[in-house]
């Protein structure tokens, strides 16, 4: 073959070659686009994934339960009681330190098996935080912690109450600040100035130690209690939802003792 029969194919075969390398291109391309997608779905997803498990939805609520929540009301003696309107026994006491990890335990645990029987109608839970710490930090956490909770509108208690749990300091270290609880009430649209003033002047200390003498009377001995129609409940029923269950649905029908908590009478040790 002459080289001017050479010559044009040679052209083809450079062209061909050209027009491949460059189908290569386009779908090389094509490709990191496509994987460039997918990379940032896969950040968007942990993103949502993180915030997700960071807010859990409701950054106060402690425990499973995410329904409605029966009223609460405060009492005469400043504690609050949750239940439907009408709704009066079994009565469950929840005797309390917001310091307490054993008290967040048993939060997280029972919390939300409470809100549900008392959304039901099923059950008066009454909250009776105190001061059962006597050494600092934790003896000032708890008053501070508690003086907060007394402060604090019964609308919002609930959810208050909750978000104290979720921010317990670490035993040792000084927590539960007056200007950390005014925010986390802040956070929950209370904004009214008397209740930083309450918190800040630490205004409701009285009501702190009239629960605390009142559990000394009823004779709480450790933390969390909870009392039953004015009977201190076992840790069976401390350790399961389904035994609260149990010994809720046992207790209906059953007169609680007056003042839901008898003082001196069939409380710890006393059974």
């Amino acid at each position: 073959m002459s080289e001017q029969g050479r010559e044009p194919s040679a052209r083809r075969r450079l062209a061909d070659e050209r027009a491949r390398a460059a189908a290569r291109g386009r779908r090389q391309r094509a490709l990191l686009v496509v994987l460039g997608a997918v990379a940032l779905a896969a950040v968007v997803v942990a993103a949502v994934v993180v915030l997700v498990s960071r807010n859990g939805g409701d950054e106060s609520a402690i425990g499973d339960y995410k329904g409605a929540l029966a009223p609460a009301t405060r009492q005469q003696d400043g504690s609050v009681a949750m239940a439907k309107p009408g709704v009066n026994a079994p009565v469950l006491d929840v005797w309390e330190d917001f310091q307490c990890p054993a008290c967040k335990a048993m939060e997280e645990r029972l919390g939300g098996t409470m809100k549900q029987l008392a959304a039901e109608g099923k059950l008066k839970v009454v909250y009776r935080p105190f001061q059962l710490f006597q050494q600092d930090p934790l003896m000032s956490n708890s008053r501070r912690a508690a003086n907060a909770a007394a402060c604090m509108p019964a609308d919002h208690w609930i959810k208050y109450h909750d978000r104290l749990y979720a921010e317990q300091p670490e035993e040792g270290k000084k927590g539960f600040l007056p200007q950390d609880l005014i925010q986390w009430a802040a956070d929950l649209g209370v904004t009214d100035p008397s209740f930083a003033a309450c918190v800040n002047g630490e205004q409701k200390m009285d009501t702190v130690d009239q629960a605390s003498a009142q559990a000394g009377k009823a004779g709480v001995d450790s933390t969390p209690y909870l009392a039953l129609n004015g009977r201190k409940v076992g840790g069976d029923v401390l350790g399961s939802p389904d035994e609260l269950k149990k010994a809720v649905a046992k207790a209906t029908g059953s007169a609680p003792a007056p003042g839901s908590t008898r003082p001196g009478g069939t409380a710890a040790g006393r059974q």
